[in-house]
């Protein structure tokens, strides 16, 4: 009915103010649960934590980003499952933070396991929080720092759990190469998560606290009868030196995340972009004198390639990554101008810097994430052959070989090859000769460019007249000498405009900047295909 000013003096006034809280209690009790976040719901679980030797994930966050610029998504996320007790336990955030920062000053993206609840175990809601920020990521075109630290899948949430981390493996694929990646293992890191970590661009571990396998110690002695620790099993430094899986390992927290940070100064935030360049007081002209006797002329002679690659990039400084792993190969990140550069290197300290299957592995990678990323390559050849022996041959140096000629032949980046000192056979072409595309080639003088080397080239050219000489060694040393004058040297290459220049060894940094710049607006134009089939 229609209320008119006589009726009104019958109905009693309601008196509300008891059943609705005003605004202020409002924003108290969310500013409790803030706290409540931030702290956690159990503080004795935060001292375990410490106690572990860890930090918390909030105290991880704080350390990686920038000052407060740090903005949660879904933080009052719970679970809904009922099963098995869990739905008598609902802490907020389902043991994931989420959300974006910075890092000085540019966009990034993370999630972090928070091993406080749950263990930072995945269940649902958990895998759908980080399924939302990995999107947003993508759409926005950030780099996705993973920080983890959680026991696996949700046992009590069954299949969803393992469906969960399907989303989680479908976009790292689809948003690799769009987008950096980089997984931070701060503590366990088993079965579907250790996948998770794989498919990334970057993985980086801390001793003592770290573990990634795909099956634990326990299975393991059930299955097999071994026995292996947690830290044996799948610690920083196994990792790091022998699978290859980890780029780093470090002592502390703290200095893992510094170095990420680090790490992203030379990274692009997505594949639209070139990567930032930074400002340096290092002359582009500075003169190498310190190479004119770093390399001996000697091929049989080893020097540190760092040494080399130190001398010509800005300030003497660059990133290398696997340094523990593959060591007959360098990779690094590096500026030139203010311009970052990957470098890709021999190492005659280690297999007289031989290319194994391992290297191989190594060197494709990292030439395949440059070129994702828009990063110019420099190579540094200095290189004998490939690794010979039968474990080589069975365990498949063909194939793995051919990643790297793969990736080399698909990179669309700016790319220069600068041979030091001896370039032979199948290895030269490999690493990004002119003849599989490289812009630029320059050598230095007293180079060896051949199919071998000159001693073994002068026995098969002339193994009957070695078999008939009286002398043979001076014979071979003379037949040698013969080889390099004739076919050996890099103007031989130079000639053939398989050598774009060869170059005073002082002048490496200023002739690389120069290149360099010009190339910087390079742009290739490539077969129209789905995608090419790579060595597996």
């Amino acid at each position: 009915m229609t209320l008119t000013p006589e009726h009104t003096h019958r109905i009693a006034p309601v008196d509300d103010r008891a059943a609705t809280p005003d605004m202020r209690s409002l924003i108290d009790r969310r500013q409790r649960l803030q706290h409540d976040l931030e702290t956690g719901a159990d503080p004795r679980a935060a001292t375990r934590q410490h106690a572990g030797g860890k930090l918390t994930v909030r105290e991880r966050i704080e350390l990686l980003l920038d000052q407060d610029s740090f903005v949660e998504v879904e933080p009052l996320r719970r679970h809904r499952a009922s099963g098995f007790g869990l739905d008598k336990t609902r802490p907020h955030t389902d043991g994931v933070v989420t959300g974006w920062g910075t890092v000085d000053g540019r966009t990034v993206f993370l999630y972090g396991h928070d091993f406080r609840i749950f263990g930072g175990s995945l269940g649902e809601a958990h895998a759908e929080k980080i399924h939302k920020i990995m999107d947003m990521a993508a759409s926005v075109g950030a780099p996705l720092i993973s920080l983890c630290d959680g026991a696996g899948a949700r046992i009590q949430e069954g299949v969803t759990a393992l469906a969960g981390y399907g989303g989680i493996f479908r976009r790292n694929v689809d948003y690799s190469g769009v987008i950096p990646q980089i997984s931070v293992i701060l503590g366990p890191c088993a079965g579907g998560a250790a996948y998770s970590a794989a498919l990334t661009d970057f993985v980086f571990m801390v001793r003592g606290i770290s573990q990634m396998y795909v099956t634990g110690p326990d299975v393991i002695t059930a299955v097999t009868g071994e026995r292996i620790t947690h830290e044996q099993l799948g610690g920083a430094d196994v990792h790091a030196g022998t699978s290859g899986v980890a780029h780093h390992a470090y002592d502390d927290e703290q200095q893992c995340l510094e170095d990420l940070r680090h790490l992203l100064t030379y990274l692009p935030s997505n594949n639209r972009e070139l990567p930032p360049q930074r400002p340096t007081r290092d002359p582009v002209h500075r003169v190498n004198t310190a190479l004119v006797d770093l390399v001996p002329t000697d091929p049989s002679h080893p020097y540190d390639m760092r040494t080399l690659i130190a001398e010509i990039v800005d300030d003497h400084a660059f990133f290398e990554l696997n340094e523990a792993w593959a060591t007959n190969v360098v990779c690094a990140l590096a500026h030139i101008g203010g311009q970052p550069v990957g470098i890709i290197a021999n190492q005659p300290t280690v297999l007289a810097g031989t290319l194994d299957i391992d290297a191989s592995q190594k060197a494709a990678r990292f030439v395949t994430f440059c070129d994702a990323f828009n990063i110019a390559l420099i190579t540094v050849v200095d290189v004998p052959g490939f690794l010979p022996g039968v474990v080589q041959e069975h365990n498949g140096i063909i194939r793995h070989g051919a990643k790297l000629l793969y990736a080399y032949c698909e990179a669309s980046v700016p790319r220069i090859q600068l041979i030091v000192r001896k370039a032979y056979g199948g290895a030269y072409i490999v690493m990004d000769s002119r003849a599989v595309g490289a812009d630029l080639s320059f050598a230095w003088p007293g180079n060896e460019i051949a199919v071998m080397g000159a001693e073994a080239a002068a026995n098969v050219i002339f193994r009957r007249e070695l078999a008939t000489a009286e002398d043979p060694d001076a014979s071979r040393a003379h037949y040698a000498a013969r080889y390099r004058e004739e076919l050996a040297h890099p103007y031989y290459a130079a000639e053939r405009g398989l050598v774009d220049d060869v170059i005073d060894p002082a002048s490496t940094r200023h002739t690389l900047a120069r290149a360099l710049n010009m190339l910087r607006s390079k742009h290739a134009t490539l077969p129209e295909r789905k995608h090419g089939i790579r060595p597996m």
